[in-house]
C-alpha cells in the first residue's frame, strides 16, 4: 500500500533517466510469434502539497488510444491524465484501463491511503476553509470565577431571542490562514464598551442588537470601532498547546473586548489569543470549537459549532420569550437593613448576605476609632472583575417598596487605596430580581454616589423614587412599580476592572 503525505507536492514515480529505462507493469506480453502490440496499462501518482485529498495521476501507459479511470470512491474518468479530489480520508483501490484502437485492453491497480497529515488543522480549517457559529442549542456562553467553575458569574446567554445579533455571527478559518468574520449586518453592544465605561458618555444602549453603520460602530467614549465589523485578518493555530493568535486589528471572538493585551478593551486590538478545544462530530456532522479567554480574573467559555450539511443549525431565534416562572410572594417591610457589626440576628432586619464576587467581613475594627461599634469590611478581590456584595431577603421573598422611600449608608474611603488608574471612589447601590425573572442585571435599578471623601465616614443618602440607572432604559419605572425585586446590592469601587480595594461600611438602611 502506498501511503500519500504532503509535506511537499512530490510524485510516488521513479525517476527517467533519459527514455532509455522503462519501469512499467503489464498484465500481459506481446503473443509470441505475431506481430501484435498489446497495450500496457502504467500510472502513477502525486499529492497535491496544500490539498491532501486532491491527487494528480500521471498516465505512463503504452500503445493504447482511450482510457478509463475507476477512482475506488464511486468516481471515474476517461482523461488520460486527471486530477481527481476525494471526499474524505480512507483506502482506495485506483484501476486504469488502457485499451487501443483494437478493443485489447490492460489494467493496472494500486491501493492508495489518503490521509490527513494535520488532522487538528482540518478540523478548525477544513480542507480550503471552515465556518463557526454560537452553538444555537444549549448554553453557548457564560461566566464563571475560573475553569473550575467554582462560582459562576453569569448563567450564560442561548439562542432564545434576547441576542439575535450574536447568533448569527460567522467565523470562518481558512486553510491558508486567513480569519473573516461576518457581522451579518448587526452587532451587540457589549457592557463595558458601549455603556458603563468611567468617565464617558453612552451612546449606544448596553446589551442589545444594533444594525452595524459608521455612527453606530463608536463606543461609549466615542471611538471609532468599526475594525471590529466584518473584515479578513489572519491566524496561527497551535494544536500541541491549543492556542490560536488571531492578528490584525479589530480581530476578535466570544465578545470583542476579551483578548490579551488589556483588561479592558474597549476598542479594537491588533492581536487577540485564546485557548481552543476542537471535538471531531463525527457521524453526528457537527465539530465542536470551545474557545476560553481567562480575562480580567474571570473565565469565559465560548462554544462554537460548525456543521458538515447546514440544513442541521436550529434556526435563529429572533424575538424572546419569557420563561415561565413562579414569582415570589412579595413582602411590604418598612424597614430593611443591616449593621455590619456581626452576623447576630438583631443586627438586621430581613437584610442576609449571599456569596458573590466581592468579600464582606463582618464585626471589624471601626478604623477612625477600635474601641467603637464593630463594622464592616467591604475587599474587593484582586483580579476579579464583577465585585458587587449582594444581598437576600430572609426569609426569601421579593420587595412591595409602598412602605418605603429611602436608603441611607456609611461608607469610609480609605485614601491608602490606588484610585489613580481604574478603582474609583463610588458608591453604587442596586436592585435586581434573581428568580423571576431570573436575570438580575438585565432589569436592575441603581442609585450611585461619585466622588465620595477620603478619611471619614461618610453618610449616603438615595431617593428610592430616582435611580441613576435602569438597565430597561426610557420605560419610565421605579423600584416603586415593581414586585419581583428580591436582591439587594452595594459595589463600590466601580465596575469591569480587576484592582483590589478595602473599604468599610455601617448602618444600611431602607425605610
Amino acid at each position: 500500500m502506498l501511503r500519500l503525505t504532503t509535506s511537499k507536492l512530490r510524485a510516488s514515480l521513479l525517476a527517467f533517466a533519459g527514455l532509455s529505462l522503462v519501469f512499467l507493469w503489464s498484465c500481459g506480453d506481446d503473443e509470441p510469434g505475431t506481430d501484435e502490440v498489446l497495450p500496457i496499462a502504467s500510472f502513477q501518482f502525486a499529492v497535491d502539497e496544500t490539498n491532501f485529498l486532491q491527487v494528480t495521476f500521471s498516465n505512463f501507459s503504452q500503445n493504447a488510444t482511450s482510457y478509463s479511470w475507476d477512482f475506488g470512491d464511486g468516481n471515474s474518468s476517461s482523461e488520460e491524465a486527471p486530477v481527481h479530489t476525494y471526499e474524505m480520508t480512507g483506502d482506495y483501490t485506483v484501476t486504469l484501463t488502457a485499451t487501443d484502437d483494437a478493443g485489447e485492453e490492460s489494467m493496472q491497480s494500486q491501493s492508495i491511503s489518503i490521509t490527513d497529515p494535520d488532522e487538528a488543522l482540518t478540523l478548525l480549517a477544513g480542507t480550503t476553509s471552515k465556518t463557526w457559529k454560537l452553538l444555537r442549542d444549549g448554553t453557548s456562553m457564560l461566566l464563571a470565577a475560573d475553569p473550575q467553575y467554582s462560582q459562576i458569574y453569569w448563567t450564560g446567554t442561548s439562542n432564545d431571542g434576547q441576542r439575535p445579533c450574536l447568533y448569527d455571527d460567522e467565523f470562518t478559518f481558512g486553510r491558508d490562514g486567513s480569519y473573516t468574520y461576518n457581522d451579518a449586518g448587526t452587532f451587540w453592544a457589549e457592557f463595558g464598551i458601549f455603556n458603563n465605561v468611567a468617565d464617558c458618555d453612552t451612546n449606544v444602549t448596553g446589551e442589545s442588537c444594533f444594525e452595524v453603520s459608521a455612527a453606530t460602530m463608536v463606543n461609549a467614549c466615542g471611538d471609532d470601532i468599526s475594525a471590529w465589523g466584518s473584515g479578513t485578518h489572519s491566524y496561527t493555530y497551535d494544536a500541541s498547546t491549543g492556542k490560536i493568535d488571531l492578528s490584525g486589528t479589530g480581530a476578535w471572538i466570544g465578545i470583542p473586548k476579551l483578548g490579551t493585551t488589556a483588561d479592558n478593551n474597549i476598542v479594537p486590538q491588533s492581536a487577540v489569543q485564546f485557548d481552543a478545544v476542537l471535538v471531531d462530530g463525527g457521524e453526528s456532522g457537527v465539530d465542536t470549537l470551545f474557545a476560553s479567554f481567562t480575562y480580567a480574573g474571570t473565565f469565559w467559555p465560548i462554544t462554537y459549532v460548525s456543521y458538515d450539511d447546514a440544513s442541521l443549525e436550529p434556526a435563529l431565534v429572533t424575538e424572546f420569550v419569557p420563561p415561565a416562572c413562579e414569582p415570589l410572594a412579595a413582602t411590604s417591610p418598612t424597614q430593611i437593613s443591616h449593621t455590619f457589626a456581626s452576623n447576630e440576628t438583631d443586627q438586621w432586619t430581613l437584610l442576609q448576605p449571599i456569596t458573590s464576587g466581592a468579600t464582606l467581613t463582618l464585626g471589624v475594627d471601626d478604623p477612625t476609632d477600635a474601641a467603637a461599634t464593630k463594622v464592616g469590611q467591604y475587599t474587593r478581590n484582586e483580579g476579579v472583575e464583577f465585585q458587587e456584595l449582594q444581598f437576600a431577603l430572609d426569609p426569601s421573598n421579593a420587595i412591595n417598596f409602598e412602605n418605603l422611600s429611602t436608603i441611607t449608608m456609611d461608607v469610609y474611603m480609605p485614601s491608602s487605596n490606588d484610585y489613580s488608574g481604574a478603582l474609583t471612589d463610588n458608591v453604587f447601590v442596586g436592585f435586581g430580581a434573581t428568580t423571576c425573572p431570573p436575570n438580575w442585571w438585565e432589569d436592575q435599578h441603581e442609585y450611585q454616589e461619585l466622588e465620595v471623601a477620603k478619611d471619614q465616614w461618610v453618610t449616603i443618602t438615595f431617593d428610592l423614587t430616582a435611580p441613576a440607572y435602569v438597565a430597561v432604559p426610557d420605560n419610565g419605572a421605579t423600584v416603586k412599580d415593581r414586585n419581583d425585586m428580591d436582591m439587594i446590592y452595594i459595589a463600590i469601587g466601580g465596575g469591569g476592572h480587576t484592582v483590589g480595594g478595602e473599604f468599610y461600611i455601617r448602618n444600611f438602611s431602607i425605610q
